[in-house]
């Protein structure tokens, strides 16, 4: 039998009207009942499943045989009896020797009938006792006893202490506990006596039978309400806990009362108002995966989430992630497809309206797309478009989705740095979302569009991974016809999506990246090409955009070129596209205002809208100087021409370089002098001029940076014109590296530099002769008045460049050969 911490529901007894028994016990009560004398021989009851404390009352119910003689006996006689508790209380029949040895006295208060047939007595226990020896077993026990002898202790502070705090204890379990009626607060705050105190809380409170016949066996009422106060401890820490575990477990069962009430109140009205309910929305999402092409192992999968959905609440937070996952699943286009036309002329009608130039770039789509309608199932190519910005990159991707009949759809990637923009999220994470390459396909809505990769040169990197490295899987037909996105969990076929990536320059972009991209080269237009460009697209693109008509506003080729060369600074047309877009809000200004125009711009009134020129023309400088010849450079805005000025002074041979020059630039310089020294002799220089004429470089336009191997021919061929004096070929530029050997390299960006020279007014240019290949590549009529002369050794480029006759004025290069009147 187990007790809950007081338990008087075991504990009072049941008392009649007619009954004088009071249940709590006095001082004098007490005295009276210690003073009681006690019997030698005493008939014993063994107690199976609890312990009698002297002072207490309890009632027993009664079902051995033996135990109700015992019972009926006692209560003709004095009704005194020994209440013993059992050593083992799965013994039905203990002998003597299975019993403790402690016991106490108790008293018959009354022995009732019960309807059930068992017969129930209330007893009081008086006073403790000993077992000695036995007397008799049959037809139940009886033993000698004697007195158990109890200690009082000294009433200091520390035994009152003890006292008040197990009252205060017991006070606090009795708050607690909703299974012990309030009136044991009242019996425990009139209990005057101590030791009936400690022993009415240790008979009810919440102990094992062994540990309260500990108890009743220590003789020291001090150790006894010593240990009567751990056990009330562990009790009440035990209480609290389970209340407050208790407590928890209601407010979450309220919550989820409250919500599934809520949940079923919203059902009902979204039922009424024709909403969708929960299951209806799992039924919406069943049918609509019927009608999916998508494989075995989709479909498993899907259907698998759905029933996961299917058992989720709909008030919990899962519910909504996983429908969204879910309806991501049924809106990516599994296995559907847009039809190729395979009308190749006029894809080449489309590629042409809408681009002027780009022949190489188009020749490959067209090419791509004659294989394809020859074998249907060819995997798509993966282009990357290298130029510089404004050159159309980025519009020729959606002229080829128009010419294909595809989808478009762009992706920017400058500035990404986390990986998981790429691949996604795991659906662990709070806020998870797919990757940006399955957000597009799912915008798209097929799986074969035309995807533009704008800016792969300007991805980046952090802590968070490299975006850079999971486009590998992207970009690899081998691999992303299983490409896995961390959200979507599954496989989704990219071999048929036709990836273009667009860039401004290959030195960024990972090499393992680059090996997988098939790179074409869109260079910068020519101005004869952006005349086109602006005749054809730009003008009529910003006057409809400036609701005026053709008869409102005419750009002539010549004001175009004066947009192009005084306004603009470019390889592309956007900054055209501006200053177009300017002059003809200054003429939609005077149409508007009802003012008299002429529809045709003059340069005048161009100057009027755009004011002043903004650049100047590099244009060729004459030959009356030595040491100054023409050079030709690329930048990020297309090609240019530089000037490579060289000074002597008398000094010691130094060499000074400005003009705010790259490391590699310095290193021709150096190369450039050095050979020149050593093979003095094979151009008419006496070798002691270098140790007495100091040396100056310069390239002009020092506030902009200047880098590359381009210009070692110029040095070298600017400094044998300042060491010789001697005139160089009049409109004539050069580019080339050069070696220590004098050797001529090959250099990039040709296209851009010829372009450049032609504008600047040079007639000549001498080249790598492994730049003849490039020369082939440009179309005649942008270089038929120019004469290309190929080479591959510095005297080659000497014996070009510059002519026998000494320039003006020259400078007196005669060898002092008495060191010490050189000037310093």
């Amino acid at each position: 039998m187990s007790f809950d911490p007081f338990d008087f529901k075991n504990a009072l007894p049941i008392i009649n009207e007619d009954s004088e028994f009071f249940p709590l016990m006095s001082s004098e009560d007490e005295e009276e009942m210690n003073n009681e004398q006690m019997p030698d021989i005493l008939s014993i009851l063994p107690l199976r499943n609890t312990v009698l404390f002297p002072g207490v009352v309890i009632p027993i119910t009664v079902g051995r045989d033996k135990s109700i003689k015992l019972i009926r006996d006692a209560n003709k006689g004095k009704r005194m009896i020994g209440v013993v508790a059992q050593q083992d209380v799965a013994i039905e029949d203990p002998s003597f020797s299975q019993l403790n040895n402690v016991g106490t006295i108790a008293f018959i208060i009354k022995m009732l009938q019960m309807p059930d047939g068992n017969t129930t007595v209330i007893l009081q226990g008086k006073k403790r006792f000993l077992l000695k020896e036995e007397v008799q077993s049959e037809p139940y026990i009886k033993a000698k006893i004697e007195s158990f002898k109890e200690i009082k202790p000294k009433e200091d502070k520390e035994f009152k202490a003890m006292v008040s705090s197990i009252k205060d204890m017991a006070m606090s379990i009795i708050q607690l506990s909703p299974n012990i009626p309030s009136e044991a607060g009242i019996a425990i705050r009139n209990i005057e006596s101590t030791s009936f105190l400690i022993n009415f809380i240790s008979s009810n409170m919440n102990a094992d039978m062994a540990a309260k016949q500990r108890l009743l066996e220590i003789a020291n009422l001090r150790d006894r309400t010593k240990m009567v106060l751990e056990h009330l401890t562990l009790d009440l820490q035990m209480l609290e806990l389970k209340n407050q575990i208790q407590s928890k477990v209601r407010i979450d069962l309220d919550k989820q009362q409250r919500d599934y009430f809520l949940n079923q109140q919203l059902k009902t009205i979204q039922e009424e108002l024709g909403g969708n309910s929960p299951d209806l929305e799992i039924e919406d999402l069943r049918k609509r995966a019927i009608k999916k092409k998508w494989g075995k192992e989709v479909s498993t999968h899907f259907n698998k989430e759905l029933e996961k959905l299917a058992r989720t609440n709909p008030a919990a937070a899962d519910y909504s992630v996983q429908i969204n996952y879910l309806e991501l699943l049924l809106d990516l286009p599994w296995n559907e497809f847009t039809k190729d036309n395979f009308d190749l002329k006029r894809a080449q009608k489309v590629l042409d309206k809408d681009h002027f130039g780009l022949d190489k770039v188009k020749q490959r789509i067209i090419e791509y797309l004659a294989v394809l309608k020859l074998k249907h199932n060819m995997k798509a190519p993966i282009l990357c478009l290298v130029g510089p910005p404004g050159v159309g990159k980025t519009s020729l991707g959606k002229s080829i989705a128009k010419a294909l009949g595809r989808k478009y759809v762009r992706m920017a990637l400058g500035g990404i740095r986390d990986e998981a923009e790429i691949r996604g999220h795991r659906k662990t994470y709070i806020g998870a979302m797919p990757g940006r390459i399955v957000q597009a396909i799912k915008k798209a809505g097929a799986a074969n569009p035309v995807f533009i990769l704008d800016e792969i040169d300007k991805v980046g990197n952090d802590f968070r991974g490299d975006p850079s490295s999971a486009l590998l899987e992207v970009l690899d037909p081998e691999q992303n016809s299983t490409f896995y996105d961390h959200y979507v969990e599954v496989d989704f076929d990219l071999s048929n999506v036709m990836f273009i990536a667009t860039a401004n320059s290959l030195s960024s972009i990972q090499p393992a990246l680059l090996d997988r991209m098939e790179v074409l080269e869109v260079n910068g237009y020519t101005i004869e090409e952006k005349i086109e460009i602006a005749k054809q697209h730009l003008v009529p693109k910003q006057r409809e955009a400036h609701g005026l008509k053709t008869k409102d506003v005419t750009l002539k080729n010549d004001i175009l070129e004066k947009l192009i060369e005084d306004y603009t600074r470019e390889s592309g047309v956007r900054a055209l596209e501006k200053r177009i877009g300017s002059v003809i809000r200054g003429v939609a200004k005077d149409v508007a205002m009802g003012e008299v125009h002429t529809p045709i711009v003059t340069k005048k009134e161009v100057e009027k809208i755009l004011g002043a020129p903004i650049y100047d023309k590099d244009l060729y400088e004459n030959n009356d100087v030595a040491g100054v010849v023409t050079g030709l450079a690329w930048t990020s805005v297309g090609g240019d021409i530089l000037f490579i000025e060289v000074s002597l002074s008398p000094g010691k041979g130094r060499l000074t370089l400005t003009g705010n020059l790259g490391d590699v630039m310095k290193e021709s310089t150096t190369i450039a002098l050095a050979y020149l020294r050593a093979h003095a002799k094979d151009f008419d220089i006496n070798p002691k001029l270098f140790d007495q004429w100091d040396v100056h470089v310069h390239v002009p336009a020092g506030a902009t940076p200047k880098d590359g191997p381009s210009a070692g021919v110029t040095m070298l061929t600017a400094l044998t014109s300042a060491f010789t004096q001697r005139k160089v070929k009049p409109h004539l530029a050069m580019t080339g590296e050069i070696t220590l050997r004098g050797r001529v390299l090959p250099v990039g960006g040709i296209k851009e530099k010829i372009l450049a020279a032609k504008r600047a007014n040079i007639k000549e240019i001498i080249l790598c002769k492994s730049n003849q290949k490039d020369i082939l590549e440009i179309k005649e009529d942008y270089i038929k008045d120019l004469q290309f002369h190929y080479v591959t050794d510095m005297r080659e480029v000497v014996s070009l460049a510059l002519l026998d006759q000494k320039v003006n004025n020259p400078i007196d290069l005669t060898v002092k050969e008495d060191l010490k009147t050189v000037m310093n």
